[in-house]
């Protein structure tokens, strides 16, 4: 794929995170994997509908960068997940309002649903506050996506990761209507029931085969997935 390919969807991702509720005017941020040693990050201060592909920022790993535009201030978090995690293709922040507004309670989200296994684990990690832009922040959100997918920043929003940006965005939609289901069920009951161990194992096992392809055996005749 061309850079420009990737540049463009890269500014197709930053507007539908606008279209979808999860981000307002300059709020978030969201990288593409270039190849092993640069990636594309969104530019600091440029809100999406006025961003062009040229205005997207390529960066080295090591933190250089070229273009016009200076890269998003959380470039550090976008590099290290992508350099920590070969099955990520794609970073994406936001301060989507019930992710934030359960992070600003310093709360992840736990096993209340089954769909939070899509998220990869058994619940959803909280990382510890750090100031926006430090490589504390990144550190603690590389802590808190150990095992996952998705992970909240205490007191400013949350990440998704995904092999592509189109999975990326659909578990970023995941991601916040279960933080809006939980925060509704707090509502009601501040100590939700929630699901055990060994079935948050079993949905897990499950998902790793949720919406493949089917497979036919020598005769042709396909069976239901247990």
């Amino acid at each position: 794929m061309t850079i420009l390919a990737l540049r463009n969807q890269l500014v197709d991702l930053s507007t539908a995170l606008v279209r979808k509720g999860l981000n307002r005017g300059t709020a978030g941020n969201a990288s593409i994997r270039v190849d092993d040693d640069s990636f594309l990050v969104t530019p600091s201060g440029v809100e999406p509908h006025a961003m062009k592909p040229a205005d997207t920022v390529m960066m080295e790993m090591d933190g250089r960068f070229r273009g016009e535009r200076a890269p998003s201030s959380e470039w550090r978090f976008h590099r290290d997940i992508l350099a920590a995690r070969e099955d990520v293709g794609c970073v994406i922040h936001t301060h989507a309002p019930f992710c934030t507004t359960l992070a600003c309670l310093g709360r992840g989200i736990p096993s209340f649903h089954y769909m939070v296994a899509a998220a990869g684990g058994h619940d959803v990690r909280c990382a510890p506050y750090a100031t926006f832009g430090t490589q504390g922040l990144s550190d603690h959100a590389l802590e808190a996506l150990e095992g996952r997918r998705a992970c909240l920043l205490a007191h400013h929003g949350m990440i998704v990761t995904g092999e592509t940006w189109q999975k990326a965005l659909k578990l970023a939609v995941e991601l916040e209507e279960l933080a809006e289901q939980y925060w509704r069920i707090l509502q009601v009951e501040p100590n939700p029931p929630l699901l055990d161990a060994a079935e948050m194992d079993r949905v897990l096992e499950k998902f790793k085969t949720y919406g493949r392809p089917i497979e036919a055996d020598e005769d042709g005749q396909r069976t239901a997935a247990e």
